[in-house]
C-alpha cells in the first residue's frame, strides 16, 4: 500500500495529493535478502554485487556513457551550471560546469502504437490510502508518525 497526503501549492493555491514514504529506507542487505529468496544466488553474493553497483555505474557514466539495466531502467549524468549562460558558443567551456546530477529513467515497454504499456519500476496495482487515516487493512497510521518525523528521505 502506498500513502499520500493533501498539500496546497502556494503558486496557484490548488490542492494536490503528494506521495508519502514512511519508516527507514530499505537497506542493501534487505534488498539482497529479497533477491536471494527469489533467485538461485546467495544473499552474500547478491550483497557483494549490489555493494559494487554504484562504483561500476559511476565509472561508465564518467566515460560519458548511459547505463541501461534490463528490468530497472537507464542511468546517466547531466551537468549543472550556476551561470545564466554566455553570449557566444566560443565562450562555452567545461569551466562553466559546477556540478553533476545522476538521472534515472525507469524502463518502459511500448506497444505497436508507441504507447507506454508498462513501467518496470511502477507497480500498476498500487493501492493509495491517505496518510494518517484509519484503515481496516492497516489498523491505523503506519509507522506511528505523520510522515514529518525526519525519516522521509523524499519529503
Amino acid at each position: 500500500m502506498a500513502f499520500f497526503r493533501r498539500i496546497q501549492k502556494k503558486v496557484n493555491n490548488l490542492w494536490y495529493p503528494q506521495s508519502v514514504t514512511w519508516g527507514k529506507a530499505v537497506t542493501t542487505r534487505e534488498v539482497a535478502d529479497e533477491l536471494s529468496v527469489i533467485s538461485t544466488v546467495t544473499r552474500g553474493d547478491t550483497y557483494a554485487v549490489m555493494e559494487n553497483l554504484g562504483r561500476v555505474l559511476s565509472n561508465f557514466m564518467g566515460q560519458g556513457r548511459t547505463v541501461k539495466i534490463d528490468g530497472v531502467g537507464t542511468f546517466y549524468y547531466t551537468a549543472t551550471s550556476t551561470k545564466r549562460g554566455v553570449l557566444t558558443a566560443a565562450e562555452v567551456s567545461a569551466s562553466l560546469i559546477n556540478g553533476v546530477r545522476v538521472r534515472f529513467l525507469p524502463e518502459v515497454e511500448r506497444n505497436s502504437g508507441r504507447q507506454v504499456t508498462t513501467r518496470s519500476m511502477v507497480n500498476t496495482k498500487i493501492v493509495w490510502e491517505e496518510w494518517g487515516k484509519t484503515s481496516t487493512s492497516t489498523g491505523g497510521n503506519p509507522g506511528g508518525n505523520d510522515g514529518d518525523q525526519g525519516e522521509n528521505p523524499l519529503g
